[in-house]
């Protein structure tokens, strides 16, 4: 992959189209030109959009010329993930379970970025039904992530976070029910926000486990990812954000559990992104989350009977349709017990208090977003200081607790390993109010570089 990427950012693509240099029309070129080049190599796109793409950038440039601005991602090329309705085009969910489906209606987020006057390129790979870390478990292929075609680009949204950095599309549409958005940006050295839980509506969007689920973008800056969000939530106007001042900041870290298994310079990015912090002079905190560790028994819980209520019809009556990975998790969701379900819920109750108390009067929590780097596509353990690590469970095991929680965060890059993959920071902010996380965020990233 070249340094540089082949598409602008959306605050680029703004500048400079409504000073009339650049068109909608030829950054959508070169996005399609990018999926011809690459697509069979990383399996990012099940479904490209190029007539539809083209004729909606000539629409965004006929109304500049007119003098129409429909705001900041007006023309701006954007990838779904295919588990998101667009009207009459396929909802795959990446599953052969919904061959032959066509979207009779666009999502409410879809409406959001067809009135903001976006161009989608089209539909994005993932992991069956959303339900995995790694994007392989797919009827269309495993994604391939582009800074190592040999290793997975994170899950479930791994199509979403390839493509961008491919250069296929400027932005993407991710989902997040246990770090889906989070986990292909810090595989991938992009940003990822999960706004707080039902801040943006998940209709029309295909569940995974409805009380987790949330919907946001992938994008290559904060400041990108916020305009997306914004326009997510139906804001008639979006607004960018300016930077909070880290002087006098304080972050929490949650050290125990979250830090407890990181592999060596996933942990040295991690460090030295925090020294970035204190030395613009933001001050650090140690907290607690008491309960942490129990963070995987309650979500396994709560997720897995939501998720095979969902799919309870369909395991009766295609299971053979189903990824054999992926039949196997909803399955296993069927036996488990009404009571262990509720004493789940009850336990999230406790996990939600302790993260609200955790970050107090603090600006926000400071944690990684995953403790190893993007593993190679079909490995089911990394080895850490000699010992073997299941690496769903640790993919997952810095970003589940906020879906449980449903706590806004956010994953942006903080340096590459000696191998030259991405590292990740993850921040999380107060319930209600993903507006100031982003403002931190802005502040974090010029801090970390």
């Amino acid at each position: 992959m070249p340094d540089t990427p082949v598409t602008p950012t959306i605050e680029q693509f703004g500048r400079r189209w409504r000073a009339g240099d650049i068109s909608a029309a030829t950054v959508t070129e070169t996005c399609l030109a990018a999926i011809e080049a690459r697509n069979d190599a990383l399996n990012a796109f099940i479904t490209v959009m190029g007539d539809e793409a083209r004729r909606q950038a000539a629409e965004a440039d006929r109304e500049r010329a007119a003098g129409r601005d429909r705001g900041p991602l007006h023309g701006v090329p954007i990838a779904i993930k295919d588990l998101i309705d667009i009207k009459g085009v396929p909802t795959t969910a990446a599953s052969r379970v919904r061959e032959g489906h066509i979207s009779s209606a666009d999502a409410p987020v879809i409406a959001h970025l067809r009135n903001a006057g976006a161009v989608l390129i089209g539909k994005t790979n993932l992991h069956e039904f959303a339900y995995g870390t790694t994007s392989e478990d797919s009827a269309f292929g495993a994604v391939r992530n582009p800074h190592d075609p040999s290793r997975t680009p994170g899950g479930s949204s791994g199509g979403s976070a390839a493509a961008i950095v491919a250069g296929m599309a400027v932005a993407a549409l991710g989902s997040d029910t246990g770090g889906s958005i989070r986990i292909p940006a810090a595989a991938c050295g992009l940003v990822g926000l999960k706004p707080t839980y039902d801040e943006v509506s998940a209709a029309g969007v295909v569940p995974l486990a409805r009380s987790f689920d949330h919907v946001g973008p992938l994008a290559r800056t904060v400041m990108d990812a916020w305009l997306v969000h914004e326009v997510l939530t139906g804001v008639s106007v979006p607004q960018g954000i300016g930077a909070a001042s880290l002087k006098g900041m304080t972050f929490g870290v949650p050290d125990s559990y979250f830090c407890e298994v990181m592999e060596p310079d996933v942990r040295a990015r991690y460090d030295a992104s925090v020294r970035a912090l204190q030395e613009a002079g933001a001050a650090v905190q140690q907290v607690e989350i008491p309960h942490a560790a129990l963070t995987a028994a309650v979500y396994i819980h709560i997720h897995a009977t939501e998720g095979s209520e969902y799919h309870a019809r369909m395991l009766e009556r295609v299971p053979e349709r189903y990824t054999p990975v992926v039949r196997r998790r909803l399955e296993m969701g069927r036996y488990i017990l009404s009571e262990d379900y509720v004493r789940a819920q009850n336990a999230r109750r406790v996990l939600v208090r302790e993260v609200d108390a955790a970050l107090g009067e603090r600006a926000a929590l400071l944690l990684p977003t995953m403790p190893i780097a993007a593993p190679p596509i079909g490995a089911e353990t990394v080895s850490i200081e000699g010992r073997d690590e299941q690496v769903r469970a640790l993919m997952l095991r810095c970003t589940q607790l906020f879906n449980v929680t449903g706590h806004p965060a956010i994953a942006m890059p903080c340096g590459v390993t000696g191998g030259g993959m991405p590292c990740s920071l993850q921040l999380v902010g107060r319930r209600g109010k993903t507006h100031a996380l982003a403002r931190i965020a802005l502040a974090v990233e010029a801090a970390i570089g």
